[in-house]
């Protein structure tokens, strides 16, 4: 069952869903704010364009994970905590609309506002707003949240933290935010802050992992639960956000469940077998194959295709430029040609996915594979260019193999390696001037099937240059551990775009990750020109700067060969039991992190 995005992805989100005209003066409170221009929606709307108002409640949905979880505080560094509890169990002050590239919509705050500089964001609370166990959301609660989690939460939080100059209750249910520096998306950015409960954590220690749960004010509690088994989330009867327009259509379902297996090929037996009702195939070769069994030829399965207009991002192999093999952008680029795309695309997806070329592929924010930069792209990075890998500017695109031995690409590599000082010695062993090998280890989750047969092809294929490289496999939990501390050579890695980048470049690609740990900068890159973009497109007032930056930093990501990406997919591919439904008119982001269960619902036969 193929579904299509409304009038054919809105012609491609109407060149972005960004006007050119800079941003309006907020003279008075808003029912909600965009990155650019207004929102779509009025503040008398019905529900979000996407959603089906008339949906249903009840049922359940059974999703399976690989791994396990031995926290339930997702909010800090320690710990591995499950999938969709930050989404399922509390809210923010604001919510978004995956219908607009960056657009916020009054949650927990009934009102916000700015200026024409953002410069300040002040929030106003809906009164009616309640915890879970009923008590209500205050002032006091949002700034005790925005001081924790900026301060001993997770390090994501850090970054929009260190840039409040003042944070202020102004009224009864009022608080105000001002920022000691530009950044025009920190009024966005913070009414995504998830809001705690300052009372539960009085006597505790908020940054120790622990099995005792936020108390939230979003639609779920966390019910029954059993680490390395299942945990199940069950709707609030009570909860406090049910009638607004902002939630009509969204959170149907009376229990989300995810039950948690050791490997990702027990997880899609688990499926054939109906222990869990929905599965996310990320292989087109296996959905086009294996797709046959009874339950989904007599009808009692769906399968569903998903489109989106959202960049590709990045998947694929990340090198640890922390480690000193990987220093050389010379090195990084003969590692990408000694991976045989072609071959391994064939042999998993049967050649059908095309490949990632850059990080905002498949949309307006992407470079141009092969192109020299030009107009406003090129003067961003003009007074960086000493220092920029080469093809920043002039021109980089991957290279492409004959799908057989790749002997073309091998000789490519072997040349780059010689060039950094890597040359083979007498044994065929790829060494340096100090006689050092060049060894390196793949590091991967136990059960990820897929990225082990990756993984040992390009194994083979390095032996051809002299490398050694290994595998190493290792739990959930331990691979949380080691990336946190950034201790491996080279690992998977997965980092989703969308159409609005913003601060959390920061926290992708900042040079602060290089060192502090639990950032997303697995490759340990500092780059000031990469730093100098995020700024940037964080202060455009125009489409057209915003994408010029956003471009540039899509340049100095690709051409910084830090990752060896894999490929993409322009839908996603759901299958699940016919009893669960979504909605025909689907949002720009098609399939974003929260499509599923946000806006299904369950219909009993």
């Amino acid at each position: 069952m193929k579904y299509q995005i409304f009038n054919k992805l809105r012609d491609a989100t109407v060149a972005f869903c960004l006007c050119t005209v800079a941003i309006p003066a907020i003279a008075a409170p808003e029912h909600g704010i965009a990155m650019y221009g207004t929102p779509a929606l009025p503040p008398d709307f019905v529900s979000l364009p996407y959603a089906n108002p008339d949906a249903p409640s009840g049922g359940r949905i059974i999703f399976g994970e690989s791994g396990s979880y031995d926290s339930l505080n997702p909010f800090i560094l320690k710990g591995r905590a499950p999938w969709g509890q930050t989404d399922l169990t509390v809210e923010t002050l604001l919510g978004r609309s995956y219908d607009e590239p960056f657009t916020l919509y009054g949650l927990l705050a009934e009102s916000v506002d700015t200026d024409d500089a953002r410069s300040f964001v002040e929030f106003t609370l809906r009164a009616e707003a309640r915890f879970s166990d009923g008590s209500p959301v205050t002032a006091e609660d949002v700034l005790w949240s925005f001081e924790t989690l900026g301060t001993i939460g997770h390090p994501r939080y850090l970054n929009a933290w260190q840039k409040i100059e003042a944070a202020e209750i102004t009224g009864p249910r009022t608080v105000r935010f001002t920022f000691s520096e530009p950044d025009r998306e920190l009024p966005l950015i913070l009414g995504l802050r998830p809001i705690l409960q300052k009372a539960q954590w009085a006597e505790k220690d908020f940054a120790a992992s622990t099995l005792e749960a936020p108390i939230g004010s979003g639609p779920y509690t966390v019910g029954e639960y059993e680490t390395g088994r299942f945990v199940s989330f069950v709707k609030n009867p009570d909860w406090w956000g049910k009638d607004l327009n902002f939630n009509k259509g969204r959170h149907n379902l009376d229990e989300v469940r995810y039950d948690f297996f050791g490997d990702g090929g027990v997880v899609f037996e688990a499926f054939k077998a109906g222990e869990i009702t929905s599965y996310r195939e990320t292989n087109a070769a296996k959905w086009a194959q294996q797709y046959n069994f009874p339950a989904v030829t007599s009808g009692e399965i769906v399968k569903s295709e998903i489109p989106h207009a959202r960049p590709s991002g990045i998947d694929g192999f990340v090198m640890n430029t922390r480690r000193p093999q990987f220093t050389d952008w010379r090195v990084r680029e003969a590692l990408i040609q000694a991976f045989n795309f072609e071959q391994i695309n064939t042999t998993i997806t049967g050649g059908a996915a095309p490949r990632i070329q850059s990080y905002f592929h498949n949309s307006v924010l992407g470079m141009e594979p092969g192109a020299p930069a030009t107009g406003p792209v090129l003067a961003l990075l003009e007074p960086y260019a000493a220092n920029l890998p080469s093809g920043t500017i002039e021109g980089y695109a991957l290279p492409v193999s004959d799908g057989g031995t790749n002997r073309k690409n091998i000789r490519a590599a072997k040349k780059l390696l010689e060039e950094a000082g890597w040359n083979a010695n007498d044994e065929g062993i790829l060494v340096n001037s100090k006689g050092t090998p060049f060894a390196f280890d793949i590091l991967l989750t136990n059960g990820s099937s897929e990225k082990i047969t990756i993984a040992n092809m390009y194994i083979a294929a390095l032996k051809l240059l002299g490398i050694t490289a290994t595998l190493t496999t290792i739990d959930s939990a331990q691979m949380t551990e080691r990336t946190t501390a950034y201790d491996f050579d080279m690992t998977h890695m997965i980092r989703n775009m969308s159409l609005s980048p913003g601060n959390e470049q920061t926290y992708y690609w900042g040079s602060a990750g290089v060192t502090v740990p639990g950032s997303r900068n697995l490759m340990g890159m500092n780059s000031p020109a990469a730093e100098a973009m995020i700024s940037t497109l964080l202060n455009a007032t125009s489409q057209e700067d915003f994408i010029a930056a956003t471009k540039a930093l899509d340049r100095v990501l690709t051409a910084g060969r830090y990752v060896i990406p894999f490929w993409y997919s322009e839908i996603s591919r759901l299958a699940h039991v016919k009893e669960l439904k979504f909605p025909e008119r689907l949002p720009v982001y098609g399939d974003w992190p929260g499509f599923q269960p946000d806006v299904w619902w369950y219909e009993a036969k």
